[in-house]
């Protein structure tokens, strides 16, 4: 079983940057690979983007150019590098394993883009 704990999240202005953290526990997180995906207030939950174990990433449009996913296996931990932040982008934003979303959803980090 895999334990995710995702950081990061916070208040940022309209084309600020923030940096996401999904850490891990469990030796199957580096050989899965792992999705970012986010809810908005009143919306369902949507795919952002996910990284591979050997570290090639692909993006949804609404993000691509923007955001970066990267990770660093030995301590367990994928990164969400989100540039160019626009108020579509306030959502919570949460990791798990993709495509099939198997493991417990973690509490997510909340993302606020504001002036």
């Amino acid at each position: 079983q895999v334990h995710l704990v995702e950081s990061g999240g916070g208040l940022v202005q309209p084309g600020g940057s923030l940096r996401h953290s999904c850490a891990a526990s469990g030796s199957l997180f580096s050989v899965n690979a792992v999705g970012w995906y986010r809810q908005a207030p009143g919306k369902q939950r949507e795919w952002v983007g996910f990284i591979t174990s050997k570290g090639s990433a692909a993006y949804s449009d609404s993000v691509k150019g923007r955001f970066t996913i990267s990770r660093d296996n030995d301590k367990n931990t994928v990164y969400l590098q989100m540039n160019s932040l626009t108020p579509e982008d306030t959502a919570v934003y949460y990791c798990n394993q993709y495509p099939g979303q198997r493991w417990s959803w973690g509490q997510g980090t909340q993302v606020a883009v504001s002036s």
